[in-house]
């Protein structure tokens, strides 16, 4: 059995990684190769080459890496001729994964897409290419799950590989605690830092004017992340600050479950946050012009994957806009996680909500319950272990689950609860 697996980005990398394991537990003699980063190298997987720090957003930054993906896509497609792989198996990272999709498909090998993008969200259209290339997807989450299967697409709903590691919230934590933990999670991509890390330091040193005693800490994908925010501090508003700002290298994981809040970049670390029960204001700062053209494309009622999880109609167009708002719009109130995507610098904004909960115990026991009450549902182990018994089942039988198989995985999530 051999299995070819393929992430893109720091997040696909734990996925796969988590998937790799599960995998070879479930069929000792299966051998997986790809591309990915080092979590999957370190879970057994024989690299082609690190993928993970290309791991980039938006048009003009993907075309001026064109060539390193060109590369990378033609000696997959080598390894796909010299060691036929009995299935391709893709996780997120879906500019890059269309070609190798195809690559894969033109010299018949199964695809499987683990975590698919989210074209439910900005870009629908796609749903003809992905009808083309994939042979199934393994949805993370439930409403994504429906969508697919209404677009005709084989989907399994196997839960999201974030809540595979409990990240269980320390107990009695409490606001009023001797010295709160305020995590600030700037996000995973160098360009993310860039455009955010400024508000976020803002707004921790709001709070620390209200709040004093409050411990701050910046979580850092890497050591690399960590050295280029350190930077961005001097260089910023807060640099001579008298207040500390502790970095911290890859312990994200770690830091989360200790956390009493957090002001946090979007994205599925939030689900990390979900699982622990981390009251959380999120935000993304973005140009204009992206402002604008993010208003036409997105079709959910929120960028916040928690937010989302607890509607019942997620998926639907926003209101679109010709000129981005001179302040931060407010927002729903109806949210777990307030959320600020933003042109404006929303530092206050971030701020008023993280002194709220440290300073009125009953507000901020009502968020945790709430976000209790979620992750009861939703943040249950097991995806990957259900995901690599319908990828071995697809590489050995030729077997494609039915569109019902939903309804397996939650029985899967209701054992394992």
């Amino acid at each position: 059995m051999r299995v070819f697996l393929s992430a893109g980005e720091p997040s696909g990398d734990h996925h796969a990684a988590l998937l790799c394991r599960s995998i070879k537990e479930q069929c000792p003699e299966a051998v997986c190769v790809g591309l990915g980063g080092p979590k999957m190298e370190h879970a057994g997987c024989d690299l082609i080459a690190d993928m993970t720090q290309l791991a980039v957003m938006w048009f003009f930054r993907v075309l001026a890496k064109i060539h390193c993906f060109v590369d990378l896509a033609r000696r997959a497609e080598r390894s796909f001729l010299d060691e036929r792989p009995d299935i391709c198996v893709l996780v997120d990272f879906p500019g890059f994964h269309w070609w190798l999709a195809w690559r894969a498909k033109r010299h018949g090998i199964p695809v499987v897409f683990y975590c698919p993008p989210q074209i439910w969200a900005w870009a629908s259209w796609r749903i003809h290419k992905m009808r083309r290339l994939i042979d199934h997807v393994l949805s993370a989450l439930p409403f994504e799950h429906d969508w697919f299967v209404s677009q005709g697409i084989s989907s399994t709903y196997v839960g999201h590989p974030f809540f595979d590691v409990r990240h269980a919230p320390e107990k009695d934590k409490k606001p009023t605690e001797e010295k709160p933990l305020v995590l600030l999670l700037p996000g995973s991509r160098g360009q993310e830092i860039e455009a955010n890390l400024k508000s976020l330091l803002l707004a921790a040193k709001k709070i620390e004017q209200k709040i004093p005693r409050i411990n701050l800490v910046v979580a850092a994908l890497h050591e690399r992340h960590a050295k280029y925010i350190n930077e961005l501090i001097k260089s910023s508003p807060v640099g001579n600050y008298p207040n500390q700002f502790a970095v911290e290298a890859g312990k994200t994981s770690e830091l989360i479950p200790q956390a009493t809040v957090a002001v946090c970049v979007s994205g599925s670390v939030s689900l990390e946050l979900l699982a622990a029960r981390v009251p959380t204001v999120m935000v993304f700062s973005l140009s204009g012009l992206a402002y604008v053209v993010q208003s036409w494309m997105r079709h959910c009622r929120s960028f916040t994957l928690v937010n989302l999880l607890a509607m019942s109609d997620p998926i639907g167009p926003v209101n679109p806009v010709f000129w981005p708002p001179r302040q931060p719009p407010s927002p729903d109130p109806k949210m777990l996680y307030p959320e600020y995507l933003t042109v404006a610098d929303p530092s206050s904004a971030l701020a008023d909500h993280v002194v709220e909960w440290l300073t009125n115990p009953k507000v901020y026991k009502e968020t945790v319950t709430a976000l209790e009450k979620l992750a009861s549902k939703v943040a249950q182990p097991g995806s990957a272990s259900r995901a690599a018994e319908v990828i071995l089942n697809i590489a050995t039988d030729g077997f494609s689950p039915s569109n019902d198989d939903k309804i397996i995985a939650v029985q899967h999530t209701e054992q394992a609860a």
